[in-house]
Parts: C-alpha cells; structure tokens; sequence
C-alpha cells in the first residue's frame, strides 16, 4: 500500500501555487510522502475591497488556517509577511525556510530605474508602507511621485504598467522570482532605500501543533537565522501594535567578519503615508540563539521608536 499523501493546503493565486508547489517538493523529500496541493478560497482572494478594510493580509490566512483546525488539510504555506503576529496554541510554525531576496522592486515602462522617473510619475502599490518610503525617497532625490493605491496580483499590477496606467508599481522581488518574472524588473530597490514587510520573502510552514511527527519532518526545512531575523521583525511590529496595514517596514541581517556570522542588526521604519515624516532607527547585537532573544530584539527597537514619536505615526490605520 503506498502511504498516504499529506495534503498542503494553498491559495489559488498563480504565486501562491508556485510556492507551495516548491514546498511541496521539499516536503516530500524529507517525508518520503508524497504532497497533494488543496486549493481553498480565502475572502482575500474573491473581495475587491481595498486589504485594509477587510483586515489587511490576515484574510489570506485565515481560511487556510481554519482548513488546518478541521482537518482538512495537514501542513499550509503561507507568506510570512501575511501571517498575524500571534501565533494560534493550536497550530505550529514549524519551519521558516532560507529567505528568498527580501526587496521590493520597481517595474516600470521603459526599463526606467527609480531615480530616472518623470516628475509627477505615477507609482501603484496597496501599501502605505511602501507609498510613505516611496514618497520620501523621491522627495530626498528631489522627484515629485504619485503613489496610487492598486490592488490584485502581480499580473494584474504589472498589466497596469503594460497598459499605460501607471508609470511603474512596486512589488516584492521574492514573488517574482518564485514564478520566473524577475527579468521583468526595472530596478531592485535597496534595504537602504525600501525597508520591506517584517518577514518580507520569507515562507511559514505551519500544522497542527499535535501532530508532532508532521512538525519534526517540517522542522527539517528550517533555516536557523532566516526564523531568527523575521521573529525579530515580527516582534518589532507586534509591539508597535501595528497591524498588517500600518506602514511600518522592518528588516534584519546578519552582519559577518569574513565567514563568522557576529552579530544581527534590526532595522525599523514607519511613517505618515506621504512620506513627509519617518521614524527610521536600527540596532545591532548577537545574534539571536532563542526565540526569546529575537523578540527582544524586536520590542527593544520598538519602544525606541516608539520613544521617537513612532505612535503618532501610525494614527492612519482603520480602527
């Protein structure tokens, strides 16, 4: 008899598919099963709202999540920088895979890059965090943009660029990638520049958290410091009380003398959508062995943010 499947609960979305499809391959290595894909709908997924009316990526979460609580599914793959920040008792995270490129990216018409934009362009993206950096790169390299709010997936974006619509939109060099589009980018936009998503191009594999033997298989897939620094992003945007709308971008590496990995620096930015004031600050120290100590990191640069007037800044979100 050949062993059963495991099922892998995934969205619908063309990226979504992909890569769940490159963790079902990881998967059924290490298991020695084979994985069967489960489509589910989430609310995300069929609503036209904008996401922070209907309670930012969480939506996308959600189903998947509830799919897991009734049995329907064994294992789900989600965006990390979808996930909530409280983890359900019920459910495990049990692996974070190597983090894909963490950037955003701009694709824009005529191959332009960033700084080469008109003045006036017009630059679609759904995220006030990435519309308050956006608006304060161009204002510090003296450019005038209009960011405009779009929705939809990554062909839907990129169509409306193609179309003539929008000058360019931003998006995450990560999906890209998992789907092969990345020669469609324009210009990769540094950390320096655009902080990404706490957990941005990150990956969650989460089950059941009694079913231990589908945990310790999973946990084979875990990469030791990609959890380390989206725990401390995550922990950093938990304790700015933000939820997964507020514009808030977070990002830390690992900071390396020759090929000893030394120390994780943590950066920190939120700001008003219009990008006229941000609150950006970092901090650095060991590298995060426990959980524990990635959180810390997290809360302690959020309590100075929050020092600096970061609170004020996020009074835009939807109550």
């Amino acid at each position: 008899m050949t062993e059963q499947a495991l099922r892998l609960g995934t969205r619908r979305s063309k990226l979504a598919m992909a890569q769940s499809g490159q963790v079902a391959d990881a998967v059924s290595q290490v298991t020695g099963r084979p994985v069967e894909l489960v489509e589910i709908t989430t609310y995300g997924d069929t609503s036209r709202e904008h996401l922070a009316q209907i309670g930012g990526t969480g939506v996308f979460v959600t189903a998947l999540r509830e799919a897991l609580l009734r049995g329907e599914i064994d294992f789900a793959v989600h965006s990390l920088k979808d996930l909530p920040t409280g983890q359900p008792d019920e459910l495990a995270l049990a692996a974070v895979p190597v983090r894909e490129d963490a950037r955003d990216v701009l694709i824009a018409r005529d191959g332009l890059k960033f700084a080469e934009l008109p003045n006036g362009a017009r630059i679609g993206t759904g995220s006030p965090r990435r519309m308050a950096q956006l608006n304060a790169y161009a204002r510090d390299h003296g450019l005038t943009i209009e960011t405009v709010p779009i929705r939809g997936n990554i062909d839907t974006r990129i169509g409306f660029v193609r179309a003539g619509e929008l000058d360019g939109v931003v998006l995450a060099a990560a999906g890209l990638h998992r789907i092969g589009r990345t020669d469609e980018v324009t210009d990769f936009l540094s950390v320096d520049t655009v902080l990404p998503a706490p957990g941005q191009g990150a990956l969650a594999i989460e089950c059941a958290a009694d079913n231990a033997d589908l945990v310790a298989a999973l946990a084979e897939l875990d990469d030791p410091l990609t959890r380390a620094a989206v725990t401390a992003e995550r922990s950093l945007l938990a304790a700015l009380e933000a939820g997964c709308s507020a514009p808030v971008g977070a990002f830390a590496d690992l900071l390396a003398d020759g090929q000893i990995v030394k120390e994780m620096r943590l950066r920190g930015v939120v700001g008003t959508t219009d990008g006229s004031t941000l609150v950006q600050l970092s901090t650095t120290g060991p590298v995060p062995e426990t959980h524990d100590q990635a959180m810390a990191l997290g809360r302690e640069l959020a309590a100075e943010m929050l020092a600096k007037g970061a609170a004020g800044l996020m009074g835009e979100r939807a109550h």
